[in-house]
């Protein structure tokens, strides 16, 4: 199956010829490009009379100790080849500006003319014959949401408008079916109107938040660092521990003793503290036993997911409809996109909306990032009250500069006193478990994490997830799963999963068998649940799938319809399912078929040379060219825009 690029290229582009689609219709198209490759596989083995793998060939080369001339060339040229690494900062902007010139107006869409919030002052189209008469061509005869739920939200509006559109432009509706799904809440989590309303005026009250931010005791003494003052009256600790980062310790004091309610101290009296503080909110209502009774640790919430397959928090391509898919091949535990605290306290909707949560989802998670005690202690309450979860995850793992260099991420490592008050302040204000996910360390050699994780577990947190990977490390070379399940021993008995390096089945086993209580399965690259979402099947039925391209492919059509549901039908809909499934086929190109493996399994950081598929679609879909990836798209979504372009988050996934 080994080939050339340009055999590879040429190949795709004979493949792309009109006439040659991908359907279930296109049998004798398939059939005519299974010849042609035959073609193309006799023609590079007639050509290759060295071993297929170079590798080998260049273990040949060193052992024999010949042809040194060509190894120093090849030494050379080992710089101009050199990988790219980090995120195209500079990306295009994607979005359909050219489809925005004539939007209809929403009020016109849900069908109720002439009742526009705006009037005359409204920008938008309220003639349905103008909208139509610049309306791209629909893409298909089948609508995804009226098919599933017997009426589109979206109208004329939908590109699969033809559908259900009637006479005079009207919605159909299948009552029979719409009245299945009537009453039934799917996607829960949504940040509501007058919520937003009341987090942009600053109207929402922070009471636990606050009660516990008053019991931090400001630094006493010259102000040069060093402990608070009173630690022996306020740390449940046995013995003072040296703090990691003692360097932002003058700005924070050790928080109240363990099990103690904050409450306590602030409702005391100024003059009985002496320190000026103004008592708490005064409340008005019956007094209850929540009044006065503090949740002790034991009666909250219990996180049973010991032995549970977890799908991490991925961000980009951690959508719902990607967790819809992992879902479906067996994720026991999923968690949102990291979410950060002081966009969801502004009531910004791109951010609430990474908080959402689909039905099937049993066991569900969000994961917040920040680098202060107030602003995360205030943001968990606000979850705690507003939307539902099993349990809240702390990012102290991300190792990107915008979020470290502000104090956050793999930074609350070096910040112990930070950390301490954000998991204390944390947990005093949920009634569901507080997960915390860390890495080894910051310094690529300085593991740190074993020193962490008995802290972690005394402020209260229900369990860590450890990635074998420093900052500086980021996400190459391979985890530590030594240091793993050492640090397994040490937090016990607080649940710890290990995360790094998950590919296939035999890799989960080595990982459990290192003693710990469950496995991550994240964006390692290449990356385990992105590459291959079918993962948690081959783990639970303990198995390598040779997946064919035609499942694969009805998987993309599976999450471009999951997409359509949760973005929409209409244009800015379907662009927006277009960016993730790009974002995610940068990913998927990396799989490489089991059935032309020479060895079991595909190892984790491993590049493959070029090579042909099975099939042509197997070929098209190894492709790491942009061009490609935008072709498997437009199978599913319709032509792109004109002068559509696309980059991919990461320079490393994709190449020009």
């Amino acid at each position: 199956f080994l080939t050339s690029k340009e055999e590879f290229h040429a190949f795709l582009r004979a493949g792309s010829e009109p006439g040659s689609q991908v359907g279930d219709e296109g049998e004798e198209e398939k059939k005519e490009e299974d010849e042609e490759k035959k073609k193309e596989e006799e023609q590079v083995s007639s050509c290759q009379s060295e071993p297929p793998a170079k590798r080998v060939r260049a273990e040949e080369l060193d052992q024999d100790g010949e042809n040194q001339e060509g190894a120093g060339a090849e030494e050379k040229e080992r710089p101009e080849r050199k990988r790219a690494r980090g995120q195209n900062k500079s990306r295009p902007c994607m979005k359909p500006n050219h489809y925005e010139q004539s939007r209809l107006c929403p009020s016109v869409t849900q069908g109720c003319p002439g009742k526009c919030f705006f009037g005359p002052r409204c920008r938008f189209l309220h003639d349905v014959g103008e909208y139509l008469a610049g309306k791209p061509s629909d893409l298909g005869e089948r609508c995804v949401l009226f098919d599933t739920f017997g009426q589109c939200p979206y109208g004329v509006t939908c590109r699969f408008a033809r559908a259900h559109l009637g006479d005079g432009h009207q919605n159909i509706v299948n009552a029979a079916l719409a009245q299945q799904w009537e009453g039934k809440l799917l996607v829960r989590n949504n940040l509501s109107k007058d919520l937003q309303h009341r987090l942009r005026k600053r109207k929402f009250v922070f009471q636990k938040a606050e009660e516990y931010l008053r019991g931090l005791k400001p630094r006493g003494g010259d102000g040069k660092g060093g402990k608070a003052t009173g630690e022996q009256e306020v740390s449940n600790c046995t013995a003072p521990q040296e703090g990691l980062g003692d360097g932002d310790s003058h700005e924070w004091p050790v928080l109240q003793e363990q099990g103690e309610d904050p409450k306590a101290e602030a409702l005391q009296s100024p003059s009985s503290r002496g320190d000026g503080v103004a008592p708490s909110i005064p409340t008005v209502g019956p007094l209850t036993d929540e009044d006065v009774t503090k949740l002790r640790p034991c009666e909250k919430k219990k996180l049973e997911i010991q032995g549970k397959l977890y799908l991490a928090p991925l961000t980009t391509c951690g959508n719902l409809p990607f967790r819809r898919i992992c879902k479906r091949f067996g994720a026991d535990v999923t968690c949102g996109e990291m979410a950060v605290c002081t966009n969801l306290l502004q009531g910004q909707s791109s951010e609430w909306a990474l908080l959402k949560r689909h039905h099937t989802e049993d066991i569900f998670g969000v994961q917040l990032e920040g680098a202060f005690p107030d602003t995360m202690t205030k943001c968990a309450e606000l979850l705690n009250s507003t939307i539902e979860v099993d349990f809240v995850d702390i990012n102290v793992g991300c190792p990107i500069d915008l979020v470290y260099k502000k104090g956050g991420g793999c930074a609350l490592m070096t910040r112990s006193n930070k950390f301490e008050q954000i998991v204390r302040g944390m947990n005093s204000v949920l009634d569901v478990p507080l997960t915390v996910k860390i890495r080894t360390g910051v310094q690529e050699k300085m593991n740190v994490a074993h020193k962490i994780i008995p802290k972690i577990r005394e402020w209260g947190a229900s369990m860590v997830t450890l990635h074998g990977r420093s900052r500086e490390q980021r996400y190459t070379r391979s985890a530590d799963w030594e240091y793993i399940a050492e640090c397994a021993r040490i937090a016990s008995p607080m649940p710890l999963f290990g995360n790094g390096d998950i590919l296939s089945y035999e890799d989960a086993n080595r990982a459990m068998e290192m003693g710990v209580s469950g496995i991550m399965i994240a964006r390692q690259v290449p990356v385990g649940a992105l590459i291959k979402p079918w993962l948690f099947t081959e783990i639970k039925e303990q198995r390598h799938w040779d997946i064919s391209s035609r499942e694969r492919f009805d998987i993309l059509k599976d999450f471009t319809n999951y997409g359509l549901e949760h973005w929409g039908s209409d244009t800015q809909g379907v662009e927006k399912t277009r960016k993730f499934l790009l974002e995610w086929l940068s990913f998927l190109c990396r799989y490489i078929p089991v059935g032309l493996l020479e060895h079991l399994p595909q190892r984790i950081n491993e590049r493959p040379p070029y090579y042909l598929g099975r099939d042509y679609l197997e070929t098209l879909m190894a492709s790491q060219n942009v061009d490609d990836w935008i072709k498997i798209s437009e199978l599913l979504l319709g032509p792109v825009p004109p002068s559509f372009t696309f980059l991919p988050k990461h320079k490393a996934n994709s190449y020009r």
